[in-house]
């Protein structure tokens, strides 16, 4: 059996200078980290345009001394935001990231795609139609640039967003026919309020997509009776032994990327999914 390596947000620890920042992880026993540069380090601007090979290697030497990788760079943008000059402004900090990635050792990077309804007020008709056209627009000019630099630019679906499901996943890879591009798997995401489906979006998922997916986000599901929530992986309604063994299937050695967990909990966590696969 191989190892699945584990992994977090590196802002879990909070925002904290630098190498502050490394040695706080270092405690944590992760292999690598999902790094927001302006959400995880304090100490230096990295604000748009901030950015050199200098820099980049600089901050992943600092995360190579402290025995973590840097996986993936998160850069959580609104790629159909319908304001075209905001939209532009978030598509060109991106490019950025693209450009730098491989300084920072990190082989990807990785956004959202915008909510589902950013344009139902505008078109109440047409509306997904029009988000689709513009998450197909900036996927294009994203990928064609990650392909410059040798990275993949990390699609994440989510139930309300733009990619809402694994067929909508799916039709992006077919309709922006890049190997550049990439499949960051939250099936949590993707489950949403589906709860009762969980078994079959995980299926198709594998099914249409399993191939492209380069990193996996876990989380669990809970039922509050009045609503569901998000929270730490292994105890939940979620079914984490077979979505994990599914995983490693297809991806042997994936780095997975645990959400909604806190930084004291992130070892146990770690155990508790390595004893639910033993």
């Amino acid at each position: 059996m191989f190892i699945i390596r584990y992994g977090t947000l590196a802002h879990t620890a909070g925002c904290l200078p630098l190498k502050e920042l490394t040695a706080t992880l270092q405690t944590y026993n992760i292999d690598f980290v999902q790094l927001a540069l302006a959400k995880a380090i304090q100490d230096i601007d990295l604000s748009p345009g901030k950015l050199s090979p200098g820099l980049a290697s600089y901050i992943g030497e600092q995360f190579d001394k402290a025995g973590i990788r840097i996986g993936v760079l998160g850069c959580y943008i609104n790629p159909i935001h319908p304001d075209p000059a905001i939209r532009r402004v978030e598509i060109d900090r991106f490019k950025e990231h693209l450009r730098y990635a491989r300084q920072f050792g990190a082989p990807m990077v990785a956004t959202e795609t915008g909510a589902l309804t950013t344009f139902l007020e505008s078109d109440p008709y047409r509306y997904e139609e029009i988000g689709w056209e513009a998450l197909k627009a900036t996927v294009e000019e994203l990928a064609e640039e990650a392909e410059k630099w040798g990275v993949f630019l990390a699609l994440e679906g989510v139930s309300t967003h733009t990619l809402s499901s694994p067929g909508k996943m799916r039709r992006i890879l077919d309709e922006v026919p890049s190997s550049s591009i990439g499949v960051v798997l939250d099936p949590c995401n993707l489950i949403g309020e589906e709860v009762h489906l969980q078994d079959e979006i995980v299926d198709s998922s594998f099914s249409l997509f399993g191939d492209r997916i380069i990193l996996a986000h876990l989380k669990d599901i809970y039922d509050d009776g009045s609503r569901i929530r998000h929270g730490a992986s292994g105890r939940g309604l979620f079914h984490t032994t077979e979505f994990l063994n599914k995983l490693e299937a297809h991806k042997p050695m994936i780095d997975v990327s645990l959400e909604e967990v806190t930084g004291l909990d992130i070892k146990d966590t770690v155990n508790l999914l390595r004893n639910l696969r033993n």
